[in-house]
């Protein structure tokens, strides 16, 4: 029986000082690449959550040049962009999802039947991971500014995981006092947070650890505490090599 895992994350792409859009790959995608145990694994981009903008797209593939990773993308607008998305998804070792609106995320994938291909991706052993959007919507939901600057609950995740997420929780100070609210008042279960930098690795729906590819920042873990208030305990990741 194959591992079910899934690195949700406020990270992965590291600015490289050279301009806007120029990264490279930092700890978090490069253990994504890791879980796989591939000497060169298949990784496939979605940027759905951002429109599939191009210039996203093609930051991805600069962020992995020199690597050792065979690099696709797919791309749902104005069409998907392979024959076949299914089994091009099957097909690889590690799915990485980008940030953006997950709520158009969640529409669009369903549209196109990425809600199922994606848990048959999961149950077949591919690494599913992303950043932001792409760490929300593994989760039963979180907290989003897919609506607007002011953030709103989204509840309706693809729920592999049966628990809330927070994201960029030391970064917008909205997300936890948002976070908080909405586990203490039951719109959302309990929930598991990470400050930018921060992964959760999950295999099958169990939290084994939290990893980080940046010093001195945590994880989360929120919990109702019947009263209408939260409990929330401190989870301190291991930090990874330096990518």
């Amino acid at each position: 029986m194959v591992d079910r895992q899934i690195l949700a994350t406020s990270g992965g792409m590291v600015p490289t000082g050279r301009g806007p859009f120029q990264w490279r790959i930092g700890g978090l995608i490069r253990h994504a690449m890791e879980l796989t145990g591939r000497g060169v694994p298949r990784l496939c981009f979605l940027n759905t959550a951002s429109g599939d903008n191009d210039v996203g797209i093609r930051a991805c593939y600069g962020a992995f040049a020199g690597e050792r990773a065979a690099v696709s993308h797919v791309q749902l607008f104005l069409m998907p962009n392979v024959d076949d998305v299914r089994a091009h998804l099957l097909a690889q070792d590690v799915i990485w999802v980008g940030g953006g609106s997950v709520a158009n995320l969640l529409a669009v994938w369903r549209v196109h039947g990425l809600d199922e291909i994606m848990r048959e991706a999961w149950e077949a052993g591919v690494v599913l991971g992303g950043v932001s959007a792409g760490s929300l919507c593994w989760h039963v939901g979180g907290t989003t500014d897919s609506f607007g600057p002011e953030l709103r609950p989204i509840t309706n995740g693809l729920s592999f995981l049966p628990y809330g997420n927070g994201v960029h929780y030391d970064s917008e100070p909205q997300r936890r006092a948002a976070l908080w609210q909405l586990v203490g008042g039951g719109t959302l279960p309990l929930s598991f947070a990470t400050d930018d930098g921060v992964g959760l690795h999950y295999v099958g729906t169990e939290l084994v650890e939290a990893v980080a590819e940046l010093p001195e920042r945590s994880a989360w873990r929120v919990e109702a505490d019947g009263r209408g208030g939260v409990v929330e305990a401190h989870i301190t990741p291991r930090l990874l090599e330096p990518a």
